[in-house]
């Protein structure tokens, strides 16, 4: 079984917390088909660290407990989550430019959220009609993902060099395509002295 550095363990809880403070201090604005939830903006964490998986499943099935929709929410929430969380971290295997990670990672967390909750919502006995819904749960989980979070997202990309830093990725992607970088340009080098 591989260990998780303590760094890793601490990172998760700090987006478990994030998610769920941030949710919960909203109240019932954070819910419902016009959400301002700005803990989506942590969705695209998983382009960087694979600790934030389960913390973003954590973090909401936290911030979920005290929804106004009660268990099926806790459940196909949370689940949502989990699953647009774990299709994000391997966006890095297939693109290399941080832009493009940050745009076609931040899909899974918007289509999910906008398709699925408004079909749980209209199974519960119908909260508006399933197209206002998918509507405005589309325009304000893009606000939150791609407005907050994709700066956001960016922002840590770069910090993320030193291998000191706290910030250093633990996504296996792009840590296994920094290390090629790494050894093209160690080849280049080499080549250039040699002429």
């Amino acid at each position: 079984m591989k260990k998780f550095p303590v760094k890793a363990i601490c990172r998760a809880g700090i987006i478990a917390a994030l998610y769920a403070v941030l949710t919960i201090y909203l109240g019932s604005i954070a819910y419902g088909p016009f959400q301002i939830r700005p803990a989506e903006a942590l969705t695209l964490l998983p382009l960087l660290y694979a600790e934030s998986i389960p913390a973003l499943f954590v973090g909401c099935l936290i911030a979920n407990l005290v929804s106004p929709y009660g268990v099926p929410d806790i459940v196909v929430g949370s689940l949502i989550t989990l699953v647009a969380a774990c299709l994000t971290y391997i966006i890095p295997r297939f693109f290399k430019k941080p832009v493009v990670r940050a745009a076609i990672g931040g899909l899974f967390p918007v289509f999910l959220n906008a398709v699925i909750l408004p079909v749980m919502w209209l199974i519960m006995g119908g909260m508006g009609s399933f197209w206002y819904n998918l509507l405005s749960m589309s325009c304000t989980q893009l606000v939150w993902v791609y407005v907050l979070g994709g700066p956001l997202y960016l922002a840590l990309e770069r910090m993320s060099y030193s291998r000191r830093s706290p910030l250093y990725p633990t996504n296996h992607f792009v840590l296994r395509r920094r290390a090629e970088e790494k050894k093209k340009a160690e080849a280049a080098a080499e080549n250039g002295k040699e002429n």
